[in-house]
This record gives C-alpha cells, sequence and structure tokens, in this order.
C-alpha cells in the first residue's frame, strides 16, 4: 500500500487525452495555415501573459511552448506564438498570475485580432475543455558563500 503512495506522490500533472490531437499544430501555424479547420482539437501549454474575466468565460493570453513528457510546457524551448484560452464561467485571475504555466486542451474556434504591444497580432482562439495550472516553480537562493559538490550518478532530463 505504501508503494502505491509513494508511486501517486511521483505523479507530476494531468495526463490529457491526446487522441484526435495534430501533435504538430501550433499557435502560429494555426493562424498561418488558413486551412485549419474550426472545431480542431488542440493540446497546447504555455506561460499566462494576461488573465481576464468576460461575460461568460475566462481569457487567458498564452504564450506557447512545446510540451514535454508530461504535458507541462517546456519553457527551456523556443515559443511557438500566443494563443487565446477560454474557460466557461468565473476563475480567480489572481490565482492565474502571469509567468505561471498553462496546459489546455479545447477546440480551434477560429481567430481573434489584438495586439501585442502596439503591434498588430491575430490570435487562435481556444475553447478549453481540460485545463492544468503548474504550481509555482520555485527558484533556491543562491549560496552565500563558495560551494563545492562531489559526486557519482545519473541524471535524466526531458
Amino acid at each position: 500500500m505504501s508503494f502505491l503512495l509513494f508511486l501517486a506522490g511521483c505523479a507530476t500533472g494531468p495526463r490529457f487525452d491526446a487522441g484526435g490531437v495534430d501533435a504538430d499544430l501550433t499557435p502560429v501555424a494555426a493562424v498561418r495555415d488558413a486551412g485549419v479547420p474550426a472545431g480542431t482539437r488542440v493540446l497546447w501549454g504555455g506561460v499566462i501573459v494576461h488573465a481576464r474575466n468576460l461575460a461568460d468565460v475566462t481569457e487567458f493570453e498564452v504564450l506557447g511552448y512545446p510540451l514535454d513528457r508530461g504535458q507541462g510546457p517546456a519553457t527551456t524551448r523556443m515559443p511557438q506564438g500566443r494563443f487565446l484560452a477560454h474557460v466557461p464561467g468565473y476563475l480567480e485571475t489572481v490565482d492565474f498570475e502571469p509567468g505561471r504555466r498553462l496546459t489546455v486542451t479545447g477546440r480551434i474556434e477560429g481567430t481573434v485580432s489584438g495586439k501585442v504591444g502596439e503591434s498588430p497580432y491575430l490570435y487562435p482562439l481556444v475553447a478549453v475543455e481540460e485545463f492544468h495550472l503548474w504550481p509555482r516553480e520555485l527558484v533556491a537562493p543562491a549560496p552565500a558563500g563558495p560551494c563545492f559538490n562531489i559526486g557519482i550518478g545519473v541524471i535524466f532530463r526531458n
């Protein structure tokens, strides 16, 4: 029994159903390729740029990144463009502050014109079915003095 609790503690996040998702479709490609039909199912993630509540949905502007094996945004890789994500209902935007990582699954509803700074920008709009707000990344403080490590081991990275 304790082994099962250990395994549950190792879970890094949700596993979204990737069935019917075009893994090669990025936010930039969804806008560039005018042939992407409304209703296309996507699994995208990124970093929240802005969140706001509208009449019936909470809207997130997200800077998209490729997903890692755990379906979390891999922010060390190149961004893939911005997208808007509409989550039905009201969410407290304070909990979804800029810089937090977010993964969504949903369907493309079309595009929305907007601006990034003063530059015009065309966003793909995703009607969100499921989402996961990733925990804040903790940054360890820099050591105050010299640091010296000795060790033998193996490191696995995504």
